[in-house]
């Protein structure tokens, strides 16, 4: 089933927002088997949106639409579907109940005359109910294909998503009655390293089962979705699957779905009943901010230090002079200084460490992409108190490239370290 994508919004156009929602939904609908052929950008302007919706229509079995459907007056996209339709636009009862008793919850805004207009349909379409805001969706049926239009809010977009159109759209195509996917979530392994492991496994993946990857910096996501004639056959289908990937990943495997470094970090600390510190160079707090990004976090992280001067990491973190004097503040032994110094000066029972260059020029003649990040366990009852490792990577990319990556290794060779194992090394390095 062929499916076109259109974002509707001058602000995506210009570029003061990112068109985030194209990218989840082609994820998404292609997760979940269907072909997605073309994805269209288009401002506010009704005539714009008429011409776009009707070019789509001609060339995909469906489209799907978000933008438009707020209170204010540039949310034309009720009025474009009508126009397309052939069809006025109408006030629907149930919409406008809805509306007002969204508004009437605690600490809402006061319902506005425009915030009504969110209850205006083209006649005859259906509405797609929306658990996380006001606007309802819109399925609404053009030349016997349907037209879903959906909030441009990426929360209320994702939420009718997953409930009314990904399962109008299976039962439409004929699918299976039941689609599942999980994503298998890998740090610092290359997606070329990824997929060439997985490749005879990807060669041999049985009908009804798909795979993708997704990459990011430091981070490789493998996709899985199994197709089943209901739940129970398709989770099995997906778990055997998980299996397989997993014998191939291994270790460089630290996730499922929505799990993040950070959570999955904390989530051993917590098993542990144990802290962590967090001491940075060339990052400049970016591993704090990542320790502090969920709620709960001020029970397994202490603090930070943010030591980008040399003398700091002397004064601060009780790194030997002498061995800064040296070898200078980019060598491994100082990143080893530091994590020890940052977990037993902020009482906790590891600290993670990192310095290096991150350009855009070379120091002490260390060149760009020069990394050391460093793990210590001070703690009296850690499985190896008082232990440290060094992970010393040589990164690629702008400054700002080099940076992420740092935070992504240094919260990975954390998790290894918990886990009780060594520094990743590719697999060619490891046959």
């Amino acid at each position: 089933m062929r499916v076109e994508i259109v974002s509707v919004g001058d602000e995506l156009l210009s570029g003061a927002i990112v068109n985030g929602n194209a990218a989840w939904l082609g994820e998404t609908l292609t997760g979940a088997g269907f072909e997605v052929t073309r994805v269209a950008v288009v401002g506010d302007a009704t005539t714009d949106i008429v011409a776009v919706v009707s070019a789509a229509l001609w060339q995909a079995d469906a489209v799907v639409l978000t933008g438009g459907l707020g209170p204010t007056s540039d949310d034309r996209t009720r009025e474009a579907l009508a126009t397309c339709a052939g069809v006025p636009l109408v006030r629907d009862e149930v919409a406008e109940r809805r509306v007002r008793a969204f508004y009437a919850e605690p600490g809402r805004p006061r319902m506005r005359d425009e915030s009504l207009r969110m209850a205006d349909a083209p006649q005859g379409a259906a509405l797609l109910p929306n658990p996380a805001g006001s606007a309802p969706g819109l399925l609404v049926e053009i030349e016997g294909r349907p037209v879903y239009a959906l909030p441009g809010v990426p929360a209320e977009m994702r939420a009718i998503t997953a409930e009314s159109v990904l399962p109008d759209l299976a039962r439409r195509a004929g699918r299976p009655a039941a689609i599942v996917t999980r994503t298998l979530r890998t740090a610092v392994a290359y997606e070329s390293g990824v997929a060439e492991r997985l490749r005879p496994f990807e060669a041999g993946l049985p009908a009804g089962l798909t795979m993708a990857y997704l990459a990011a910096p430091g981070q490789v996501r493998v996709r899985l979705t199994a197709h089943g004639s209901d739940r129970t056959a398709a989770l099995a289908e997906l778990e055997t699957a998980e299996a397989g990937v997993r014998g191939l990943l291994g270790d460089a495997v630290y996730g499922t779905d929505d799990d993040s470094l950070d959570r999955v970090v904390h989530r051993l600390l917590a098993e542990r009943g144990a802290t962590i510190a967090a001491a940075e160079s060339l990052t400049g707090g970016m591993i704090g901010a990542a320790l502090t990004a969920m709620p709960g976090s001020s029970a397994t992280f202490r603090g930070g230090v943010i030591a980008y001067a040399t003398e700091l990491k002397a004064r601060e973190l009780g790194v030997p002079e002498e061995l800064l004097a040296a070898q200078g503040a980019v060598h491994p032994d100082v990143a080893a200084a530091m994590a020890r110094g940052v977990a037993t000066r902020l009482g906790a029972d590891y600290g993670v460490a990192v310095t290096g260059v991150a350009g855009p020029e070379p120091q002490d003649g260390r060149p760009v992409g020069t990394v050391h990040v460093a793990v210590s366990d001070v703690s009296d009852c850690g499985r190896d108190a008082g232990n440290t490792i060094v992970h010393s990577p040589l990164l690629a990319g702008s400054r700002a490239d080099i940076r992420e990556l740092t935070v992504v290794h240094a919260l990975d060779l954390a998790r290894r370290y918990l886990l009780g194992l060594g520094p990743f090394t590719d697999w060619e390095e490891r046959a």
